[in-house]
């Protein structure tokens, strides 16, 4: 004889279980993730660059032939500072134009070796500097790498020199201040930092700049990769993920170039199809914090010559944007957590706020007759609604910039959508403050567009601009 149960209503139980098993879960990895993080009392503050951890075991032979020699160019000094050592290059005659030049995310200042020697060739005077965590530059460990971080880098940059570079507009002896060239993230990193010190800059030159990267370009993957809060995944495996992601050889065919989004090829991200694809990958072994010596046997191959077109140093076929990328990823343990910083803490989005602060200077500069550039055509008649926003009665107190601001765009730029950019770039800047010029070019504009580049900045000078 059987006997019918009829059970009762479980349901809030068994949501109540669940609950508590997804919070006891969620519990226990975040209790992994602490025990599995590297211990910040065991960390260095900074983390040395191969000038320290690779050269002194290589041969002068050696040193000579990697994808970035120390030589690369003339005037190279190393600056200690409190947050790490700087690499600075400068050279040029003492009383020609200065010029500031700060490259990317990925690559160091060999990026913009092209636009920087045909400054020189025309009577500038130029200084470059690696990004702290790449090239020859350390990096601070236990700072986030965001735009206060590296707005002082300039600052120290600049005060490292023995020639004055900050000028001055006080009367009577008023002196030139410098020209600042920025390319994708370092775009965005030259756009605050002449927000925020109007005063020393005469002109602002904006190649393929991040900021204003309109986040319908995001995937999920990245959103998830790149999260504020760390992610997902332990640190150290996003870090070998990110490594294999910028490495040219991540393409399991070598005709193919590696799948990659907005953030995790680059912001500087080379086409791979031009990259060195016989060379074995290269490992990311989590050594972040090790502050190890390379060995001869893991000391890195000579890469071959890349091609004509986007050779840097005609008589340095070794130095290579594909080569250096790859340098850095397996003897720099600070450049992958330097590039993942970057990415979550740098504004490469949304900006329009900070080019409206900069439209206010130009705009005072016009009002007070001092703008350099006055474009009478019949399209800067028409008030753009930035130009309506930035007119505002806020009190714009010293200097005003100098003219227009340019903007150089590669017409197949695969990051920086150059439709897009121009479009956002004249909304927040406003069509009388804002030069576009487009070049056949991709991301790579600064090396395969210098000359356009170079041109348009001439240009912008020789128009009575200052």
């Amino acid at each position: 004889m059987s006997t019918l149960f009829t059970p009762t209503p479980r349901a809030p139980l068994l949501l109540a279980g669940a609950a508590a098993a997804a919070a006891s879960i969620w519990s226990g990895y975040r209790l992994y993730r602490a025990i599995s993080a590297d211990p910040s009392p065991n960390s260095p503050e900074i983390i040395p660059s191969p000038l320290k951890t690779l050269l002194p075991d290589l041969s002068k032979d050696e040193i000579e032939n990697l994808p970035y020699p120390p030589d690369v160019y003339p005037g190279a000094r190393d600056v200690e500072t409190p947050y790490s050592s700087i690499r600075v290059y400068e050279w040029g005659p003492e009383d020609g134009r200065k010029v500031l030049l700060v490259h990317g995310i990925s690559m160091p200042s060999i990026t913009l070796a092209k636009v920087a020697e045909r400054l020189v060739e025309q009577g500038c005077r130029v200084m470059l500097f690696d990004l702290f965590g790449r090239g020859y530059s350390s990096s601070p460990s236990t700072l986030v790498h965001d735009i206060r971080l590296y707005t002082t880098q300039i600052l120290l940059v600049l005060s490292s020199s023995p020639l004055s570079w900050t000028g001055s507009t006080t009367p009577p002896t008023p002196s030139p201040r410098f020209t600042l060239i920025g390319y994708s993230l370092g775009g965005c990193i030259a756009t605050h930092f002449t927000a925020t010190f109007p005063h020393l800059i005469s002109h602002l030159v904006l190649l393929a700049p991040a900021g204003l990267i309109r986040t319908t370009h995001l995937t999920i993957q990245s959103r998830l990769l790149y999260s504020n809060f760390g992610g997902l995944l332990p640190e150290r495996f996003t870090e070998f993920l990110i490594a294999r992601r910028l490495s040219s050889n991540s393409s399991p065919n070598p005709q193919t170039p590696a799948k990659s989004d907005i953030e995790a090829q680059n912001l500087d991200p080379w086409d791979n199809t031009t990259n060195n694809t016989h060379q074995p990958s290269i490992p990311y072994h989590a050594h972040r914090h090790r502050n190890r010596r390379t060995s001869h046997k893991e000391r890195l191959p000579l890469p071959p010559s890349p091609p004509p077109d986007t050779t840097l140093f005609p008589s340095r076929p070794t130095v290579s944007v594909a080569g250096a990328v790859d340098w850095q990823i397996r003897h720099h343990a600070g450049f992958i957590p330097a590039f993942i910083s970057c990415i979550r803490h740098m504004p490469i989005h949304h900006q329009g706020p900070i080019y409206a602060r900069i439209a206010r200077r130009l705009n005072s500069a016009r009002a007070n007759n001092n703008a350099w550039y006055d474009d009478p055509s019949p399209s800067s008649s028409a008030s753009s609604e930035a130009e309506k926003r930035v007119s505002s009665d806020e009190e714009v107190k010293g200097p005003g910039l100098d003219g227009k601001v340019l903007v150089v765009l590669g017409s197949n730029d695969p990051i920086i959508i150059a439709r897009e950019y121009r479009e956002d770039v004249v909304d927040a800047l406003g069509v009388r403050n804002v030069e576009v010029l487009e070049v056949d070019a991709g991301h790579e504009v600064p090396i395969t567009g210098a000359e356009r580049i170079v041109e348009g900045i001439g240009g912008m000078w020789e128009g009575g601009w200052g």
